[in-house]
């Protein structure tokens, strides 16, 4: 108190003010300093964790020949199924390893995603090498950087995508014409198998069995189907909670749901597989039938003019 008899204050009303404001905003700012941290944290350990539990050969293996990259078209010799795959954003490689699968699984698993991983292009290489036998699995890199700011594009990725997809079908048509092609694709990925196949040239749209999409980015926009393409040859997987491929384009925990989905869909292929070999047999049998009558025909009118 003054000799006035009023009460001074250290800081003025608005000083103490702008004071508490700031001190809000710093509290504010550690919280999220510290989420961020702990997050941090979390990753460290689960891959630390990954890595102890699992003998360094496995990872090895993991790595080089479990699907984190498969290059078994561009690389290998021809088989008789060659499955084509474009993975979704963020996701590494050309095809996904296992473990971020199982990375993903725990950190969306408080969300209700009831999902074992975001990876469906290596999960699908599996089931088909398991049920078919020989299957190339060759994942779409490249061009593909599978970046988030791509999926904002006109086309759900870039041209860039696009062409790299289409180069990696025309090597299957020119290097491997007797083999069957299957595609899938998963987020920006299933985008990406959309803008490559729709420009394919004919004949080799005819080579390709089947498509298995999951999340499709433009599901609504096609309404379920690829453009310039067969829609009986094409299975989407739209989950109801998926705000991707239900049109609103948000995404949503049902987006990370699609490993569930990689069962039906390696049947899917599977059908469309031996459906196309059915087809072959018929179509060179009766090719075959032809050629036979032909030269009958010949003999007879030989016989006739002498």
């Amino acid at each position: 108190m003054d000799s006035q008899g009023k009460i001074s204050y250290a800081k003025s009303p608005s000083e103490m003010s702008n004071s508490l404001a700031k001190s809000k905003r710093k509290t504010t700012s550690d919280l999220q300093d510290l989420n961020k941290m702990h997050f941090t944290t979390l990753l460290t350990g689960l891959f630390a964790a990954g890595a102890a539990a699992a003998p360094a050969k496995d990872l090895a293996v993991r790595q080089l020949g479990g699907g984190t990259t498969s290059n078994e078209l561009e690389n290998g010799s021809c088989k008789p199924v060659i499955l084509i795959n474009a993975r979704a954003s963020t996701e590494p490689g050309n095809m996904v390893s296992d473990f971020a699968s199982g990375l993903s699984s725990f950190i969306f698993s408080n969300a209700n995603a009831h999902s074992k991983g975001l990876s469906t292009g290596s999960a699908l290489c599996s089931s088909l090498k398991r049920a078919l036998g020989d299957v190339a699995c060759q994942g779409v890199g490249g061009a593909y950087s599978a970046g988030l700011a791509q999926n904002a594009l006109p086309g759900g990725s870039s041209q860039g995508a696009f062409d790299e997809a289409k180069r990696l079908f025309n090597l299957a048509h020119t290097k491997c014409p007797d083999s069957t092609i299957v595609a899938s694709g998963y987020s920006q990925g299933s985008a990406v198998m959309n803008g490559a196949i729709k420009d394919l040239d004919a004949e080799i749209q005819n080579q390709i069995a089947g498509v298995v999409l999951f999340g499709y980015t433009k599901n609504a926009q096609n309404d379920g189907e690829i453009e310039n393409f067969p829609a009986d040859k094409v299975k989407v997987y739209c989950a109801a909670t998926d705000g991707v491929c239900g049109g609103a384009l948000v995404v949503t925990a049902g987006h990370f749901t699609y490993t569930d989905d990689v069962s039906p869909a390696s049947d899917f292929l599977q059908q469309k597989v031996q459906s196309a070999g059915s087809s072959s047999s018929s179509s060179s049998a009766s090719s075959s039938s032809d050629d036979d009558g032909s030269s009958s025909s010949g003999s007879d009118l030989g016989s006739l003019f002498g």
